[in-house]
């Protein structure tokens, strides 16, 4: 939370944000806490972690939001349901959040994108990185 609060108050955009925890959510795969389907599985953990932190996400696509005066009353899953959800996760294989496993998750999404999107983020990605003194 830390990193993310930095990231914040950098005004990096949410999903810069989000991040942390998806960054965190690989660790926890790697280091073998749980495993996981897919890299998109482990993308998803580490999303759902950042909204429930307050991180300011889109819903999940597809996902009837609630309204806003019933958004304070939504319930957290139940622990029992949480127990049940982790122990599946434990079963997972841990190679979905090898570097091969991700990469080829991030080709998928990028390739999706078309080439002028690509063009546009290779070259913010310079842009940004130059700044940083990364590159």
């Amino acid at each position: 939370m830390k990193r993310v609060r930095e990231k914040a108050r950098q005004g990096k955009s949410p999903s810069s944000q989000a991040g942390e925890f998806i960054r965190e959510e690989i660790h926890h795969v790697r280091e073998g806490e749980h495993g996981a389907r897919s890299a998109k599985q482990v993308i998803a953990i580490g999303l759902s972690k950042a909204r429930r932190a307050g991180v300011k996400l889109p819903p999940r696509p597809g996902i009837d939001t609630p309204s806003t005066a019933t958004r304070p009353r939504v319930k957290r899953k139940s622990a029992a349901r949480a127990r049940a959800a982790l122990a599946k996760l434990k079963d997972e294989p841990r190679t979905s959040a090898s570097h091969l496993a991700l990469s080829r998750q991030a080709h998928k999404v990028a390739a999706r994108r078309g080439p002028k999107r690509r063009r546009e983020s290779a070259r913010k990605a310079v842009r940004t990185k130059r700044r940083a003194g990364t590159l």
